[in-house]
């Protein structure tokens, strides 16, 4: 059993090896393409070779025996975040088609609806799949935060940065690392961030309405985390209060 163990291990951190292979030819394609500069390649580069490291780390950890398909498109959108990634750093000191970026944006949106179906599809469903599922989801907002912010101020990097903000403060207060229920509400507005920023990142409204698409952006989730924030709170006081003793009654004789 041992020795299958180990070969299922190495059969699974391949495949992350591949998906950083694939990252480069991706790489290679794009800097054929549009002549991407030193800044795009290091961005890119860095991205590829952080995401094999860390997503290796974690599958070594998790002794997980298959990769599973929901974990290959989820692979596979990192890929392409990876090359929204290259194109925003490109974007510092050259002009990168907005088409492509858009498209690769675009694909990476409509695949982030399909891993989560495959893997209740296949039965893969695990806390792996879904922590990475969501930092690709948080990695792809930041990027295109930071690219949107450069039309329309530093105020949309609040957007990108507003996850990795809670993830720091729970170190400082753990109670902010308590489990939350499910929530179609969060879901959304976890959705509407993405499509809103291909929208005002696109450029093809006027300004006004990127400002109040990017806009109406932050503010849902403005309110979903503080929402989320005052249940966790609320929660931990109700833990963390003492309950009174019961009191033993006194039989009559």
């Amino acid at each position: 059993m041992a020795l299958n163990n180990t070969y299922d291990t190495r059969l699974v951190q391949q495949e992350t090896a591949v998906g950083a292979g694939v990252q480069v030819l991706l790489l290679a394609f794009l800097g054929t393409a549009i002549g991407m500069g030193p800044a795009g390649w290091v961005s890119g580069l860095v991205f590829a070779v952080a995401t094999w490291a860390v997503l290796s780390r974690a599958l070594h950890r998790s002794q997980l025996r298959s990769f599973g398909p929901a974990n290959r498109v989820t692979l596979g959108r990192a890929t392409l975040v990876g090359g929204v990634t290259a194109l925003v750093a490109d974007s510092f000191v050259s002009a990168p088609p907005v088409s492509l970026l858009v498209g690769l944006t675009a694909v990476a949106l409509i695949l982030d609806g399909v891993d989560g179906k495959v893997a209740r599809r296949t039965g893969t469903s695990t806390a792996l799949g879904a922590r990475f599922d969501m930092e690709v989801d948080a990695f792809l907002i930041l990027v295109l935060s930071v690219y949107v912010s450069m039309e329309l101020g530093p105020w949309v990097l609040l957007m990108g940065g507003m996850r990795y903000a809670f993830v720091a403060a729970a170190r400082v207060a753990p109670w902010l690392n308590a489990p939350l229920p499910p929530s179609m509400a969060r879901k959304t507005v976890a959705a509407m961030q993405g499509v809103c920023l291909l929208v005002a990142g696109a450029d093809l409204l006027p300004y006004a309405a990127n400002f109040g698409v990017a806009f109406v952006a932050l503010a849902s989730l403005v309110w979903s985390f503080g929402r989320d924030i005052h249940w966790l709170y609320r929660t931990s006081r109700v833990r963390s209060t003492p309950q009174p003793e019961p009191r033993l009654e006194l039989a009559a004789h």
